[in-house]
């Protein structure tokens, strides 16, 4: 099997799958190439399930500015009500949404209380927004993942966890 390495100043190996299938490992400078391949071996069963989720992976990149702004503007309609509805429910208030490009993450909540969102978002099912919309607006309350934050979460959307499992890609 074919991989990256990047050694570095760092104690552990680690693996990594990219969002291209190419596998990287990461491990401390003076590593073997031996010691790194038994490693890669040892995990060559996660390597490939991996690899496969992310070629079954049914969200595409590809988009272009047409289906970009279709998307921003479906999920604009789609969390406009869920936001007015859980804020109110949660008692909290936010100054601005904000849809993005974002590849990484579905959403963000900044200390100025202005909400993002990744317009890939609305590739999703309705359950998983509506966990993304509560999961950000609890940060206006805990701009943190406590067990706090968490409590709140589950106050707002008791079935949390299970709608979570929707946005899992791999």
């Amino acid at each position: 099997m074919d991989y990256e390495i990047i050694r570095s100043k760092r104690r552990t190996m680690c693996l990594q799958v990219k969002r291209d299938g190419s596998v990287l490992v990461r491990a401390p400078l003076h590593t073997s190439e031996k010691v790194i391949n038994e490693f890669v071996s040892k995990h060559i069963e996660w390597i490939k399930k991996k690899q496969e989720l992310i070629k079954n992976a049914h969200i595409s990149e590809d988009f272009d500015e047409n289906e970009v702004n279709l998307l921003k503007e479906r999920l604009k309609s789609i969390i406009e009500p869920i936001l007015k509805y859980y804020s109110n429910k949660m008692d909290v208030s936010f100054e601005r949404v904000s849809i993005n490009s974002a590849k990484t993450r579905f959403g963000s909540c900044s200390s100025k209380k202005t909400l993002n969102f990744s317009y890939r978002l609305a590739l999703y099912p309705y359950e998983a927004i509506e966990y993304v919309c509560v999961h950000e607006l609890a940060h206006l309350k805990e701009m943190n993942h406590s067990k706090k934050f968490w409590q709140i979460v589950e106050v707002a959307l008791p079935d949390y966890k299970a709608r979570k499992q929707l946005l899992k890609r791999g």
